[in-house]
């Protein structure tokens, strides 16, 4: 296991970083508008890459070297490296995406909104907020001449689907990182990190049977449904509450009439687990299902597709500094856990000491009412900054 730095010195002055970070709000949340007013759902590649060619721009006019990982499908990865005074200390990855879960035109009836009080719009909680907050915080550090050690972002384009393309990319670069800082939102209103995250899977059970006409033919059919329907009992049993396991079929579909015993039914089925050591397991109760009909046929497809983020000591170590420094500024800074999946279970799961919810405080994330509380954007932009210190 990797060790991470113990607490910062007394040298870190947070009433310097947090005059800093106030200053520099408006101009966060100027980019940020240009961002989410940039709409980029994960399933246009052309869209994200705007996105991500735009933050760029601001990258590069910054300082940082850029590297650009095409994706054929996908939106591309971006990789922007700030160099510090030191060179000897292996850098701080900055993580986080640039797609979301907003289909064009979102913005038309869900415009971008800013009171006194809260920031709304497409994306803008999860996480075109925590991606200005990253470049910021470097800006921030570099003006003061306070950036020391090498920093890296990087973004991606694929993150709200899975990652299915960026998951090499996020690996190899967390690999050479001291650390990882993960910006997706905060937990809760008291905008809590997050310290673990459960694995995230997805399995689809199809199931193959015989059709025939219900009123002439019934016993000749084998029912895809009924066939189905036995198999979501033996798998809703998978489910630990006690060990954090729950396996929900949450789609299900199959049949074409109601008088033609269904020849096809499947589900999809959605898996989250706390520990890596129950992901074997769990994956050899779904590969022993088999056809209580003999003449239907199971197909089994998917599996466990982010790894879990565990509360490790690198972790702990890590939530700690960033406690005491939020202490300097009377933030009575919390760890959350959540059963949400972010790139940073591909980190954690790598060994790299990851802390996870470190943008933006606030609430609706994919929902209609996605928005951030103004209020804590400079504080949680000091807090960052001070973190790469």
């Amino acid at each position: 296991m990797k060790v991470v730095s113990k607490l910062p010195p007394p040298s870190i002055d947070m009433s310097l970083l947090l005059t800093e970070a106030q200053r520099r709000e408006s101009r966060l949340i100027d980019r940020l508008r240009s961002l989410v007013e940039i709409e980029s759902p994960s399933s246009d590649k052309e869209a994200v890459d705007r996105a991500l060619t735009s933050f760029a721009e601001w990258a590069q006019a910054a300082g940082g070297t850029i590297r650009r990982h095409k994706h054929r499908q996908y939106g591309d990865s971006l990789e922007v490296r700030f160099s510090g005074s030191s060179s000897r200390e292996k850098p701080i990855l900055l993580l986080g995406h640039l797609d979301t879960v907003w289909d064009h035109g979102t913005i038309v009836h869900m415009p971008w909104r800013a009171t006194k009080y809260i920031i709304a719009g497409p994306g803008v909680l999860d996480m075109k907020s925590g991606v200005m907050m990253a470049l910021t915080a470097v800006e921030m550090l570099q003006d003061l001449h306070l950036l020391h050690r090498p920093v890296i972002i990087l973004l991606h384009g694929d993150e709200e689907i899975g990652s299915p393309a960026s998951r090499k990319v996020t690996e190899a670069v967390a690999s050479r990182c001291s650390s990882v800082y993960v910006l997706e939102p905060a937990q809760g209103d008291e905008g809590a990190y997050k310290t673990a995250r459960k694995a995230v899977g997805m399995y689809r059970l199809a199931v193959h049977g015989t059709a025939a006409h219900s009123g002439v033919d019934f016993e000749r059919g084998h029912s895809a449904i009924i066939e189905l329907a036995r198999q979501i009992e033996t798998l809703s049993d998978f489910t630990d509450l006690s060990r954090g396991i729950t396996v929900n079929p949450g789609l299900i579909g199959g049949g074409t009439r109601s008088n033609v015993i269904a020849a096809e039914a499947w589900a999809e089925i959605d898996v989250r687990l706390e520990r890596q050591r129950d992901v074997t397991t769990l994956d050899r109760k779904f590969k022993k299902l088999r056809s209580q009909d003999k003449f239907c046929k199971l197909e089994l497809t998917g599996g466990i597709n982010r790894p879990p983020m565990e509360r490790t000591t690198g972790t702990i170590a890590l939530f700690r500094r960033a406690k005491e420094l939020a202490s300097r500024m009377n933030i009575e800074l919390e760890e959350a856990a959540t059963g949400g999946g972010s790139d940073g279970n591909f980190t954690s799961a790598l060994g790299v000491p990851t802390l996870d919810g470190m943008g933006a405080v606030g609430s609706g994330a994919h929902a209609i009412h996605e928005h951030l509380q103004r209020k804590h954007i400079a504080p949680r932009l000091a807090l960052l900054a001070a973190m790469l210190i």
